[in-house]
């Protein structure tokens, strides 16, 4: 059942949970996510990210009518989000292709800059009938980084201010996660996502959501969390499980990356849930 991210999160705010959203880069990704969340009937978001291209990986207009056929065809709702889109011919190209969902990540530019495109892009997805996330701060490192990068935390008043003046659905915010794996346990800081919270009405996404403790899972998502973003540690555990076995077909290799995967995800979706 594909959805918007606007109303998949409407789900997580109702139940006061957050909802897990998983880059697929492949088909093997997708498969393993999709079918984790049609087991334990959960909704889900499923993201392309525009980095997965510079890692060579698969190309949005490859990817994209497979994501949003699976998505359709899926027995729970299905949010189909490109993620950390940082060109808005990109982000455009991406509405174009039909994604439900879009991530316009200004964090690298000045706040006037990521302010005045974040508002042009949700004004070009109101004519698709799509949401809109965007950054306020930065987690440095984008998606293929070990540990991250330099990270700015979000500032809750410029936070509120940047909701109001632009109209996005979501807000991602920097309070302490990092892309990739982390070097050392994060530190979070959830006094900050709870006086974001207060003060915005969209809500809020957690970057870097692979590698944190199932603990601090619930602390985050009691502040207000409802869209944590998943990846490194999926991608962890189909490696690992392939890594560990000698083949001679290629499609074992394939089938028990998916096992280990779907496991994997299952266990975050069961968390973010707060399924016991």
């Amino acid at each position: 059942m594909l959805v918007t991210l606007k109303e998949i999160l409407k789900l997580a705010e109702a139940k006061k949970c957050a909802v897990g959203s998983f880059n697929t880069p492949n088909f093997e990704s997708l498969k393993a996510v999709i079918g984790a969340a049609e087991e334990l009937n959960q909704p889900v978001i499923i993201m392309h990210a525009q980095v997965h291209e510079e890692m060579g990986i698969c190309k949005m207009d490859e990817i994209t009518p497979i994501m949003l056929f699976m998505a359709d065809r899926a027995s729970v709702p299905v949010c189909v989000h490109l993620d950390h889109g940082t060109e808005l011919n990109y982000v455009k190209k991406g509405l174009d292709l039909g994604f439900t969902s879009v991530m316009y990540d200004g964090s690298e530019e000045t706040l006037d800059i990521n302010r005045a495109n974040t508002s042009v892009i949700v004004e070009c997805a109101a004519r698709y009938g799509a949401s809109v996330e965007a950054e306020v701060g930065s987690m440095g490192a984008r998606e293929a980084g070990e540990g991250g990068g330099e990270s700015i935390y979000t500032d809750p008043e410029l936070a509120k201010a940047f909701v109001e003046e632009t109209g996005i659905d979501a807000l991602a915010c920097a309070f302490g996660t990092a892309h990739g794996i982390y070097l050392k346990k994060p530190q979070l800081d959830f006094d900050r996502v709870k006086r974001i919270y207060s003060l915005i009405d969209v809500p809020i996404v957690m970057h870097g959501g692979s590698g944190v403790s199932h603990e601090d899972y619930k602390k985050v998502i009691e502040c207000g969390v409802r869209k944590i973003n998943y990846y490194t540690y999926m991608a962890k555990a189909g490696g690992e499980v392939v890594s560990n076995k000698e083949y001679i077909q290629f499609h074992d290799v394939v089938n028990d990356a998916i096992t280990a995967m779907k496991e994997n995800v299952q266990g975050a979706i069961k968390v973010f849930a707060n399924i016991k």
